[in-house]
């Protein structure tokens, strides 16, 4: 292990929380590259030696979490709560925030036919999705969009990493203008939700 390495091994473990890859390359006083490359040694070393704890990429930022192998045991150990398991209604609503993002509760109902309110802010209770600032219409209601606790919820180290949704026919296509707050949806109350995410394995956080 290089002294970088073990510089950034120390960091992140003292940190506990996801940090930014340019914040730790400035404490670290090297290059963003440099550090990216720090990154994968220690990533291909925790995997190579099946260590107990992993390097999670968050988008632009780093982690170090034990590996979900182990969550039961340190679940045990550290007297966690167990996460709450996640309803249908909730996976079909978090399932729309991913890949519409930033979307408001409005095209959410829309889409899925019946009122979220309750769904939504159980989801921002959970800190799987938070506003993202308002759409800028008649009464500007808020947008929202997913968080890091959803990427490590559902083990993704990005959006990118999404499944792709499956193909539609052309006549369960639907298209929803957000800048007329006063359309129509009665369309929209016989559409369904044609994918959802699955559901997390038992023990990831």
């Amino acid at each position: 292990m290089t002294e970088l390495e073990a510089g950034l091994e120390a960091v992140l473990f003292a940190a506990g929380d996801a940090v930014p890859v340019d914040r730790l390359a400035a404490a670290l006083e090297t290059s963003r590259e440099a550090l990216l490359d720090a990154a994968t040694a220690l990533e291909n070393l925790y995997d190579f030696e099946n260590r107990g704890i992993m390097l999670l990429r968050l988008e632009d930022k780093l982690q170090l979490c034990s590996r979900p192998l182990y969550a039961d045991a340190a679940r045990r150990v550290t007297e966690s709560r167990k996460p709450p398991s996640l309803s249908a209604a909730a996976l079909e609503v978090l399932t729309i925030v991913a890949y519409r993002q930033p979307v408001t509760r409005a095209f959410i109902d829309q889409l899925r036919g019946v009122d979220s309110g309750g769904t939504v802010a159980g989801l921002v209770e959970k800190g799987l999705i938070e506003e993202a600032g308002r759409l800028d219409v008649p009464g500007r209601p808020i947008l929202y969009q997913t968080t890091e606790a959803f990427l490590r919820t559902f083990g993704l180290s990005s959006l990118e990493e999404l499944p792709a949704l499956p193909a539609l026919e052309e006549n369960e296509q639907m298209e929803i203008d957000l800048d007329d707050p006063a359309q129509d949806n009665t369309a929209s109350q016989e559409q369904s939700v044609p994918f959802t995410l699955q559901r997390p394995q038992e023990g990831t956080e």
